[in-house]
């Protein structure tokens, strides 16, 4: 199996490459960092390569092709890159706006049109994966615009795995809750008094704790493999039942 993982180089995307390498897929890793992508491929050796790139970058989704097939051909998509985005809707202008929906919208519809042309001209079928968030599900104050792209990407799921059925294209989701990546982690030290936030951050989680990448990896991994076959335009909530209560 190849993958081909955007955002790979940290937090979830990190996890996800690792998880995979480890059950002896292929990865090609994309980011925008060089130098931390090209340590982690090195890492990982000779069933990765890493494509510096921006996907809101139409060249990135075709360097990553190439690259892909240099390791066989890509059977797996996962559409984890994404920029972070709080501010009160009233204080939003509309250049904020584009430049979060140009990665965590339209960077991933441009590498999944572009992955599945590929599986459908290879008659291959394959997998993709769209990593969106709780906050495609529901409103929290400050996170409009983000809640706003994520919500787009899980509608672009739906209907991406209807339109894709039929050449063996598989399409869903998971729908991480707050997670402990490098931003969340940054985010609950930077808060006056961090141990007693992060305790209040956790009794809003009917688990008692936030995930971590390695349990939204697991995810990843099980919409990616032959065991959910049969499974297409769902997305798995990965939040200790925070969208539920």
């Amino acid at each position: 199996m190849t993958a081909i993982v955007t955002g790979a180089t940290m937090g979830i995307g990190e996890a996800v490459t690792r998880r995979f390498v480890r059950e002896g897929a292929n990865v090609v890793l994309i980011a925008r960092g060089a130098e931390r992508g090209e340590e982690l491929a090195r890492q990982l050796g000779g069933c990765t390569r890493f494509v510096a790139g921006d996907v809101a970058d139409g060249d990135t989704a075709t360097r990553a092709l190439s690259a892909a097939r240099e390791l066989g051909g890509v059977d797996v998509l996962v559409n984890n890159a994404a920029v972070d985005h709080v501010r009160p809707l009233l204080e939003v202008d509309t250049a904020d706006a584009s430049a979060v929906f140009a990665t965590n919208f339209h960077g991933s519809l441009s590498m999944l049109v572009s992955v599945a042309r590929d599986m459908r001209e290879r008659e291959a079928g394959g997998a993709i994966v769209n990593v969106t968030s709780r906050l495609a599900s529901i409103g929290i104050s400050g996170f409009a615009v983000y809640s706003a792209a994520k919500g787009a990407l899980l509608s672009l799921t739906r209907t991406a795995a209807v339109e894709l059925a039929e050449y063996g294209i598989r399409v869903n989701a998971v729908a991480p809750g707050l997670t402990s990546t490098p931003l969340v982690d940054a985010w609950i030290a930077a808060q006056p008094e961090p141990e007693t936030f992060a305790r209040d951050v956790a009794r809003g989680i009917p688990q008692g704790r936030i995930a971590t990448p390695e349990e939204v990896a697991a995810t990843v991994a099980f919409l990616a493999a032959p065991e959910s076959a049969h499974i297409t335009g769902a997305s798995i909530a990965v939040d200790g039942g925070y969208t539920a209560a």
